[in-house]
């Protein structure tokens, strides 16, 4: 895991040190311009704009080729996280409250519309660095990005006002597909290896390859919400089950259990946030271990994890050994095993 490590501190710094550039240092400070770089400043990984640059390096174009693509990459995800946070109803990020919490919804929204406009400077900026017609091939990636991630976003959150208890695993993959893969695995890979190789860009292929990794990491994200330590994962454990979120371990749960028990399941998710009770939240996470849905869906993410790496051989075999092919290599191993 150590390359993995040491790329994305190595690119994420640099990213994040390009990044403030294009926060604008200007009024209204206190209403706009301190909310946008709140997030940004908060830090975080890096996954995103790291798998970007290390495709742009394995494909053979330089990390600084890739940098202006990896900056609009994580201005967007910092622009829907906020977003994400106030239709999730959540209350941490990256440890400290959410957005809304700290500002409330309107000014919250308002800041994370802005975030999502700053980030399409860098992209026009790019025509500078990899001429006009990379940069327009990058424009169209990210636009058709934003519909993907806007398609599941409103799938799952279609899911939950409806209280839809037909959901299946298939549905579930579709959903993540569309709301994590292309904005954290599909986008920075197929925007990289474009920046790296132009219209010769394995850009089909990609799409798999992103969808097994993202897959396993969203499955993963999920385990961690229920599993994971509180101070390591930056947001309220058990939260998703506050959220009426179909995991992909709530919808082994809701086909394993009794009539009664989904029934009960179903009432819970009908109750409002703010008045599920504890006892029934913990109900829903004991009834997941009783009947192996935490397992079950540690199974499903090593078995995806597994598939990407086999995809990775065909997709990569052939390219030079590098750091960075290293990084996207061990990047299905990282899923599984990060914490």
């Amino acid at each position: 895991m150590q390359v993995v490590r040491e790329l994305m501190a190595e690119y994420g710094g640099a990213v994040r040190t390009r990044m403030m550039d294009y926060l604008p240092d200007a009024e209204p400070r206190a209403y706009l311009y301190d909310l946008t770089a709140d997030y940004p400043r908060r830090g975080g990984r890096g996954l995103r704009p790291t798998l970007c640059m290390a495709t742009a390096r394995a494909f053979g174009r330089s990390a600084q080729d890739a940098l202006l693509t990896a900056v609009s990459i994580e201005l967007m995800h910092n622009a829907m996280l906020i977003h994400d946070d106030i239709e999730d109803e959540s209350e941490q990020r990256r440890g400290q409250p959410a957005l809304h919490i700290k500002a409330g919804i309107p000014l919250a929204i308002n800041a994370g519309d802005t975030l999502a406009l700053l980030a399409m400077r860098p992209l026009l900026d790019n025509r500078e660095v990899l001429g006009r017609e990379v940069a327009m091939l990058l424009l169209e990636e990210t636009i058709r990005m934003a519909r993907e991630s806007a398609e599941g976003q409103a799938m799952e959150l279609g899911w939950r006002r409806d209280n839809a208890m037909h959901v299946r695993e298939a549905d579930y993959m579709e959903m993540v597909l569309k709301k994590t893969c292309w904005l954290a695995t599909i986008h920075p890979s197929r925007t990289g290896a474009l920046i790296g190789a132009g219209r010769r860009a394995p850009l089909e292929p990609l799409i798999r390859f992103g969808f097994l990794v993202g897959t396993a990491f969203q499955i993963q994200d999920d385990l961690l919400n229920l599993c994971g330590d509180a101070t390591a994962y930056g947001k309220e454990l058990g939260g998703d089950i506050y959220e009426g979120k179909r995991t992909l371990m709530l919808i082994h749960l809701i086909e394993s259990c009794t009539q009664g028990e989904r029934e009960r399941i179903e009432a819970l998710m009908a109750t409002p946030r703010a008045d599920r009770a504890m006892s029934e939240i913990s109900w829903v996470r004991d009834a997941m271990d009783r009947y192996g849905s935490i397992e079950y869906a540690r199974q499903v993410a090593h078995g995806l994890a597994g598939a990407a790496a086999h995809e990775f051989s065909r997709l990569y075999g052939s390219l030079p050994d590098t750091r960075d092919k290293q990084f996207i290599q061990a990047l299905p191993a990282w899923v599984i095993a990060r914490s």
